[in-house]
């Protein structure tokens, strides 16, 4: 089942918190509860995707982004991720999470995530994700204007460029 009501005390948590321009990042905290544990009582790993998604929605709502997703009818969808997993999360771990916009192109916004327990990296997700509308895609630069915006999109990182050229390699639809 979503964790609704630890998403709805993340908004709550961080409703006061200054606004964030587009690059910048969002600090959360976490637990590490009995019921978020696999088989070897460590941090499951959908678990952690839906764990991502609570510094995720805030970061959202502090970049104004919520606000004009409901103004223009939008929807917010995830294209695609990549994830490592490197460190253990055991129960009752304190998690700091750090969310951020990377960069943008004409379709995509890439946003990262990580996770760390007494300071150390425990995972890093890379995500692809798409503003859309009624016609589909809506561009981000159209989504920057949306936020009053103005600015150039930022380059492209090699290391999200050559993960975009190896998606694009990849056989769709799957066997």
């Amino acid at each position: 089942m979503y964790p609704i009501l630890r998403l709805i005390f993340q908004f709550v948590r961080h409703r006061n918190d200054p606004p964030l321009g587009p690059l910048d990042t969002h600090v959360s905290h976490h637990i590490c509860w009995p019921w978020d544990l696999d088989l070897w009582r460590e941090l499951n790993n959908g678990r952690t995707l839906t764990l991502y998604d609570m510094g995720r929605m805030p970061l959202a709502g502090r970049v104004g982004l919520i606000k004009a997703l409901k103004e223009h009818r939008w929807g917010l969808t995830m294209a695609g991720a990549s994830v490592r997993y490197r460190r253990r999360v055991r129960m009752f771990d304190r998690i700091e999470m750090r969310s951020r916009a990377v960069c943008w192109d004409d379709k995509f916004l890439y946003l990262e995530q990580s996770m760390r327990v007494r300071g150390e990296a425990t995972s890093h997700i890379l995500y692809r994700s798409a503003v859309t509308g009624k016609g589909g895609i809506v561009s981000p630069q159209t989504v920057m204007e949306a936020l009053d915006l103005k600015m150039e999109a930022p380059e492209v990182p090699a290391w999200i460029k050559a993960w975009t050229e190896a998606e694009a390699l990849r056989p769709w639809p799957p066997f």
